[in-house]
């Protein structure tokens, strides 16, 4: 299959297995959740009944006092008392097998070849980390990064272009091995370097 490239000349075969698959957006949406899921940090904590200092005395005896009968005053109906339903640490973790991730992405990629969104060039990288160098070399790729979420998919990302990418808010920039399935859903555009392109390629094939 032929991908879509910066020079019109060139031509990049891509693997039918990776980039001419069948979409499945069942599979697609399972490894987006997991991934999300996974980035959860489930670390947020409140203290039950049982967990609150104090309250083992019952605060007045059972009958004629005229209020309320209570056995701890660390009831959540209480102030500073215990919290009703309590949170605790958790992992928000979701299993998804190597093959169903690797199903996913593929899926993903050539949904991205279908809809024209997937450019692959030959490398891209400056010495100088400048926004207005980056926002350039974008435009002259036919990239407007002020109004399309953009993805740069490197072999290695150098201290420039990641420097230069830190104040564009619609632009990523990840190396080939960090390469996730939300980062490419939600991208306009996807620009892989070649090295990148063909590592990833040999990942999931």
């Amino acid at each position: 299959m032929k991908l879509n490239t910066v020079n019109e000349g060139s031509a990049v075969e891509g693997v039918d297995s990776v980039f001419g698959v069948e979409y499945n957006p069942s599979l697609v949406h399972q490894a987006v959740v997991a991934y999300l899921s996974a980035a959860r940090q489930g670390s947020v904590a409140q203290k039950s009944r049982s967990a609150v200092n104090g309250g083992g005395a019952k605060p007045w005896r059972q009958k004629g006092t005229g209020r309320a009968r209570a056995g701890t005053i660390r009831s959540p109906l209480w102030r500073s008392g215990g919290v009703t339903f309590a949170s605790s640490p958790r992992s928000y973790q979701q299993k998804l097998n190597k093959k169903m991730y690797r199903s996913a992405m593929r899926s993903i990629l050539s949904e991205l070849v279908r809809g024209d969104r997937l450019v692959v060039m030959e490398s891209f990288g400056f010495s100088e980390a400048k926004t207005k160098l980056l926002v350039d070399a974008l435009g002259g790729l036919g990239v407007d990064c002020r109004i399309q979420n953009v993805l740069l998919v490197l072999s290695e990302v150098n201290d420039a272009v990641r420097l230069a990418s830190r104040n564009l808010e619609k632009v990523e920039v990840l190396s080939v091995k960090n390469v996730n399935p939300v980062s490419l859903v939600r991208s306009d555009k996807v620009l892989f370097e070649i090295d990148a392109l063909k590592q990833l390629e040999g990942a999931l094939t």
